[in-house]
């Protein structure tokens, strides 16, 4: 498992959409599988399912993104990768976790709020 959980600042859309394509376009076994939207009285939630093919693990990894934010644009993202491993009972190979969660981390950079 790789995992980035920051605050970010900016549009919801924008970097919602600026996610998906770096995902998208960071792979070309990438798949969107599935996803949720939810506006509950101005704040909003979108979380998205990928998947591709790990040439390094030769197995299929996941990212699960879920972004929450607000009018303001105070954004909260947690993005996780899953799979990767060939073990039965501990991983020993997340190499292609890894890689799958740096498609993203550009995207990511631009919006990070530093304090």
């Amino acid at each position: 498992m790789a995992k980035i959980d920051c605050e970010l600042h900016g549009d919801f859309f924008t970097v919602l959409q600026d996610l998906d394509n770096a995902v998208r376009g960071g792979s070309v076994s990438a798949t969107y599988e599935d996803g949720g939207d939810a506006n509950v009285d101005g704040v909003f939630c979108a979380s998205r399912v990928y998947e591709r093919y790990s040439w390094i693990g030769g197995n299929r990894v996941s990212l699960s993104i879920t972004l929450v934010g607000n009018r303001e644009g105070r954004l909260h993202l947690t993005a996780v990768t899953s799979g990767g491993s060939q073990a039965m009972f501990f991983k020993i190979n997340t190499f292609g976790e890894e890689a799958f969660l740096d498609t993203i981390r550009q995207a990511v950079e631009r919006y990070r709020v530093t304090y």
